[in-house]
């Protein structure tokens, strides 16, 4: 069984026995947004609670607060979002479908990988108890070639995304051959950034009305509110704010079920420490949930 054919098994298994309905499903549903049935409330309840129980009421320098949706833009202005919250897409211009050009790169990739991983299926099963997968891995030419062509467009990729170079990522998906599911041919545009944050009108009148965004994090709501927080609760550093709430991103490409999508929860902790005494707390952090 394919990775593919196990997770479309657990799709229909989160239906069937009531955690997860597509949203809207008897108007043909919108894509990746979902909604959790019977079952599924009470389970994303129970771990809620259950983080909430873990991180805030078994620590005395950890409180919680539960921030508002909306945010005044300037919030997001300052954190980044506004100008680079953004997903790399691509047009396809004769299916006039959009797909994220990042994916498509991630979906090549993962082809040939599935493509080495057959190679060796084939030499298990021709070979038997006698197969020696690392040897076999080291010396098929095949295999080798794949390899080789899907780690340089791999360096090439990861090198794309950290300049934000959308030119040569374009050129990675023609150098790839990469087509268009739909259409079927490679006649794609250029690649161009698209904002990530869903916004809306906030007034009386269309005139008097202002862009405010909803939320794609909830970290700006703890940000926002921390000498709120310090001056009423008398926190002193080291302390954390903890919150779960919404979020909202607007996804072009969301495949992954509820793994990616558009209306989600989000539980977080933001730690707060003296400069320099990071990787101090860190590690007691870490030490302490290892213990439990």
């Amino acid at each position: 069984m394919t990775q593919e054919e196990l997770f479309k098994k657990l799709i229909a298994h989160c239906k069937e026995y009531g955690f997860v309905f597509p949203s809207s499903e008897i108007y043909d549903g919108l894509a990746a947004v979902y909604d959790y049935g019977q079952n599924g409330v009470e389970l994303k309840n129970n771990i809620k609670r259950y983080w909430w129980d873990s991180m805030v009421k078994l620590h005395e320098n950890i409180v919680g607060i539960d921030a508002a949706i909306f945010m005044h833009p300037k919030t997001w202005e300052a954190s980044g979002h506004v100008g680079a919250f953004n997903d790399p897409l691509i047009d396809n211009k004769d299916s006039k479908k959009r797909y994220r050009a990042d994916v498509l790169v991630e979906e090549w990739i993962a082809k040939q990988d599935e493509k080495i991983e057959k190679e060796v299926e084939k030499a298990r099963k021709r070979f038997g108890e006698q197969f020696d997968e690392a040897k076999y891995r080291e010396t098929s030419p095949r295999v080798a070639e794949t390899l080789a062509r899907r780690n340089e467009i791999h360096a090439r990729f990861a090198e794309a995304l950290n300049a934000n170079d959308l030119a040569e990522l374009r050129q990675i998906i023609l150098d790839c051959e990469i087509a268009c599911p739909i259409s079927g041919t490679r006649n794609w545009t250029e690649v161009r950034q698209f904002n990530l944050m869903f916004s809306t009108q906030m007034g009386s009148t269309a005139d008097g009305a202002s862009t405010i965004y909803l939320r794609p994090e909830t970290a700006q709501g703890i940000f926002v509110n921390f000498l709120n927080v310090q001056k009423t609760g008398r926190m002193k550093l080291p302390f954390g704010i903890a919150q779960i709430g919404k979020a909202f991103r607007n996804e072009i490409v969301a495949r992954q079920f509820i793994f990616r999508m558009r209306e989600f929860e989000q539980m977080e902790m933001q730690f707060f420490v003296r400069p320099g005494t990071e990787m101090e707390w860190w590690n007691e952090w870490k030490n302490t949930r290892m213990a439990w």
